[in-house]
Formats: structure tokens, sequence, C-alpha cells
């Protein structure tokens, strides 16, 4: 075994792969070959740093030197600099916008400084696909310590004990849940990891199996050993195939070390684990429609009670915890419950991650402590608006959550303060709009979303989410009235109210919440017929600049009425009357002649 001086960790997750983060590998390599310092240094693949915006992502490791936006022509470069002479590549290290000056460590970043990794600490850290790696980075010592030391009752009191919620959506305590399982008897009991993760723009599951998948596997372990359950599924959405190669990678390693399968580490305790896949219906995200899915039904939810503790899959007690719960489970056993509660508030213990995408400068993957201010995390972790915006309004809880303003920014992140406000935590994507966002707009198009994603069972979903769409369609092409706005209203609740499942019940939170901080906005599209934000097309009207435009007559070439008149060198007009507001003139110009308005 190879004492390396030296290790330079790219990251392999899904977003740096996609920009050539293997290509680099791949060159280091070869440089590292070349050079003859091979039995000297070791690149090694990781998981998600979490700075998405700044990959691919390159750290030296011991030096803590952190490299970004790093492409695979730069490796021997890296190689010969860094690695032989000792000097730093400064033109790759991260420029801090405001401070205009380069950090060098991960540390330094003000990205990571209030962030505290727990479900995410071994991501961009191990190989996710060594095991040994995972066993040198304290992985299933939880899973020892629970089987040799402890009994199922202690284990399940320890998990109530941390106040460890679950990380899903609703934030049900997750020891009360396995203590309920656990108390049904029954000769056959189930653990299910849902990871069937289906909001938009969300990638916090997906991050932490691609990154760390023998965490959720020791997980599972451990909570099969308290509920009674000798097997355990995995349901993850086919469309993560990386995550998909890692989990089996990791479940045949574990097998193999008698981590996994039968007598677990001499205890007498048989556990294994299956992956079953989804094929994208964002309703398998609800538990029993997960459990009918698993059993090769259609997926449609349940009416509760039963609950799947009571009776689940194939109709026996079942588990369904989702992969950042479980994530966060190891690190409760091998350093305290009492240490947990330390970190976040008093009814939100522990640690969030989000997905922060949108209009903001850092888009990437966060773990904050619960009760960080939407403020913070958007501005001190996200840099702040793109471009200079103004920020308008954040969405949590993605298609199922609500929109959060300005006004609320300094609200602590915990289940109760995001549902006081008409929003919820949900899995934790988080998209930040600005000022360029039309509200009426955003909420058609989560609306667009849920009622494909809508598995029909129930008629308030079904078809109550259909007129909703319908609605809005009818804004948003200026044939809206003030009627509709009370419609709107009066349906979204109904719906709320009277769904069958989660999907359902919380699918008009982007409407309703719209309506509340935004109103102004929709009455601007009923009233006026206009989209303040000049999002909508049917509300827009393109014209010409006469002090900018120079007659190039570029916009004319390209207009399909055409309804662009002028002459070469001479200022253009659009006929109003003939614009069908396509908008190829808007993008062709170079010369930000023409204007929406």
């Amino acid at each position: 075994m190879n004492n390396y001086r030296m290790h330079l960790l790219v990251c392999g997750g899904t977003g740096c792969t996609s920009s050539d983060s293997l290509k680099l590998v791949d060159e280091l390599k070869e440089s590292i070959e070349k050079h003859g310092i091979s039995n000297e240094v070791e690149v090694v693949i990781t998981g998600c740093f979490g700075f998405c915006e700044k990959g691919p992502i390159l750290k030296v490791y011991p030096d803590d030197v952190f490299y970004v936006t790093v492409k695979p022509e730069d490796a021997e470069e890296i190689v010969e600099e860094h690695v032989i002479k000792g000097r730093q590549v400064e033109r790759l290290l991260y420029v801090e916008p405001n401070l205009k000056v380069k950090l060098e460590g991960q540390k330094d970043l003000p990205f990571y400084k209030k962030q505290i990794r727990i479900a995410l600490r071994n991501c961009g850290f191990i190989n996710p696909e060594d095991i040994n790696e995972c066993l040198a980075a304290d992985g299933y010592q939880a899973l020892a310590k629970c089987l040799c030391e402890m009994s199922k009752e202690e284990v399940i009191e320890t998990v109530i004990k941390s106040g460890l919620r679950g990380r899903g959506g609703g934030g049900f305590p997750t020891g009360l849940k396995w203590k309920y399982t656990s108390n049904n008897a029954s000769d056959v009991k189930y653990i299910i990891c849902n990871a069937d993760e289906g909001d938009p723009g969300a990638f916090m599951d997906r991050s932490i199996l691609e990154g760390d998948p023998h965490s959720v596997l020791e997980a599972m372990a451990i909570a099969g050993y308290a509920i009674g359950a000798e097997h355990g599924y995995i349901y993850i959405r086919a469309e993560y195939p990386l995550a998909i190669h890692r989990l089996e990678i990791a479940i045949t390693q574990a097998r193999e070390l008698g981590l996994l399968g039968i007598d677990i580490l001499g205890t007498g305790f048989n556990f294994d684990v299956e992956l079953r896949y989804g094929a994208g219906a964002f309703v398998c995200g609800e538990e029993t429609a997960l459990i009918h899915s698993i059993e090769g039904a259609r997926g449609e939810p349940s009416t509760k009670p039963p609950f799947p503790a009571q009776c689940g899959v194939w109709d026996k007690p079942t588990c369904v915890n989702n992969v950042e719960t479980l994530a966060n489970i190891p690190p409760i056993f091998l350093r305290g419950a009492d240490w947990f509660r330390t970190i976040g508030t008093e009814k939100s213990p522990g640690t969030k991650v989000f997905a922060l995408a949108g209009k903001v400068n850092n888009v990437g993957l966060v773990e904050v402590p619960m009760g960080t201010t939407l403020r913070e995390v958007i501005y001190d972790i996200g840099g702040g608006i793109k471009n200079n915006k103004e920020f308008k309004a954040v969405q949590t809880g993605g298609p199922s959550g609500g929109c959060i303003t300005k006004e609320n920014l300094d609200i602590p992140i915990d289940y109760e303060s995001l549902n006081s406000i008409g929003s919820m935590m949900g899995s934790g994507g988080m998209i930040v709009m600005d000022e360029d966002n039309c509200m009426v707009n955003i909420a058609k198009y989560y609306l667009e979303f849920t009622k494909e994603e809508s598995c029909g069972k129930c008629t308030p979903c079904r078809v109550g989410n259909k007129r909703l769409l319908e609605i809005l369609d009818k804004i948003t092409q200026g044939n809206g009235t003030e009627q509709d706005l009370a419609d709107l209203v009066e349906l979204g609740e109904i719906i709320k109210d009277t769904s069958l499942c989660g999907l359902g019940q919380t699918a008009p939170n982007p409407v309703l919440s719209t309506l509340h901080y935004f109103y102004d906005e929709y009455l601007a599209h009923v009233r006026e017929k206009k989209c303040p934000a000049a999002v909508c097309e049917s509300l827009l009207s393109y014209i010409i600049l006469p002090e900018k435009c120079v007659g190039c007559t570029a916009c004319a070439k390209v207009c399909p009425v055409p309804c662009i008149l002028g002459e070469v060198k001479k200022t253009h007009v659009i006929d109003q009357s003939k614009c069908i507001k396509c908008g190829a003139c808007y993008n062709t110009c170079k010369f930000s002649a023409i204007a929406k308005r």
C-alpha cells in the first residue's frame, strides 16, 4: 500500500463530470506518470464539493489548496507547478468578487464559512467507489456500535433524543417513525430509503448517493436492526445513473466485507439491500405511492390510516426515510444525540442541505444549521443576486412550497418558521428569483409541473389543478379578470383541503403565496394587460429605441412576418399590428436597440 505525499481530489459528481472532470482526471494521471511520480501522488475521484457554480473543482490534499473551474488542459500546469515545484497555480484560485482577492483554501471561501457538513461530511473527501476510504473515515463504526453495544430500544431512544426530523418534507420525528414500526409485531418488516428526488432544481439526495453511498447503507442497516427488519429497498430514480452505479458498487463491497448480508459482524443480525428504480413520477416521492411502485403496481397514494409503519410494502410494517435523513444517522451514534442537538434550533436540531439555484451567484449544494436565515444563505453563502439585480423572491420546497419575499429574508430556516409564512422546507430545493421574474409565470410553471405529475386518483388534484392552470394561462394571455383572481384563491383552498396526498394538498401553494405577496403583479396582468417583468409574451410589445438603432437591418432579416420597416443606416420601426411577438429581433440585435414593454 502506497503512502502518497499528495492527493489530487477531483469532483466526480454529475455536475462536474458533465464539464469534463473525468477527462481532467485522465490528463492528471497521464502527466503524473510522465513525470515519474505515480508512487508519490494519487488522483482521487470524489463526490460533489458543493460549489457547483465554479466546477470542475480540484483540491490538493493535504495542502488545502482549492482550484476552481479547472479544465483538462490545466492538468500539466498543475502537476509541473504545484505538485513538483510547490508553487500554486494562482489563476485557478477562487477570486472573491467583492474584495477582489484570491483565496487559497476551501475553508477561506465565503461559500463554506457558515456551513456545517454532517450529511455531506464525506462528499468531496473520499472516493465513493472505494469502501476502504469510507472505513478510514469512520464508516460502519456506528453500525458496529449499535450491533455490539446497544439494544434495539437504546438505538431508537438515541434517535428520538437527537430530535432528528425527516428531511424529505413534513419533518416528522425520525425516532418516532422507527418506534412505531418497531412496535408493530410481524414476522417480516422492511426499511425503505426514498431516493425519488423529483423537485425541479433539487439534487441533494443525488449528491449524497454519488459522494457517500455507504453512509446510507450503514444507516439503513442500523434502522433495520432497530425496527426488526432484515431487508431494505432503495427506491431511486432511473434518471440518476451515476448514483445507481455507485450504489451498486457500494452494496457489492459491503457484502464482500460482511457489512451487509448474513450474520453482520458476527452478531447474528442479517440485513441486505435491494435497488428498485422509479420511472420519474413525482407522486412516487409520497411514501404510499412509492410502496405501490415497489410492489409493481401503479404509483398512487393510499388513504391513511393504515400508515406504512402498520401496513407497508407487501402488507408488512415498513419504515420510509429519505436519503438525507439516513445520512445523518451514523454521526448521531458516533458523536452522540446531545452533540447533534447543539446544532440547529430546539425544535429543529441539526443541519439542512439545500440545492441553491436560480438567479444567485453561487449555485450549489449548501448544508447549514437549522435556524440560519434565508439572507445568510442567499447573500453570505450564495454571494447575492446575479448581475447586481434586485432580489424578488425565493421558492423553498419546490412545487409544494411557496414564494418568500424580501420582507421575510431574515426568517430562520426551520419547519415551523417556513410553514408560518405559507412555505415549507420540502426536500430542500431553493430557487432564487430576481426583478426579471414574473411571479404569475412562476406560479404557472409550477402548476404545469404538478398537473403533469398528478397520478389522477383523486378529483381535487386531477381536475382542480388543471382548472387552476387554465385560469393562470388565461391571465398570462391577457384575458384574465379580477374574478379570476378570486377564483384562484377559492379553488386553491379547496384543493388543499380535499386532495388525497401531499402532492395535491400542497400543489396550490405557489399560486396562493404569489397571490398573497404579489397581488399587484396579478392586478397588472388583468387590469392593465401588462406583465411588469416583461416575461409573458402575449402581454409584451417590442419597440425599437431610436437613439440606439444604427439601421443595420439585422432585426428585419430575422423577422418572420415581416413587420420591421426601415432603410439601411436609418432608424427602423416595428409595425405593432403585424408583430407576432416572437422575440427574434430582440435576440438578434447587438446594439440593445430593441426593448420589451
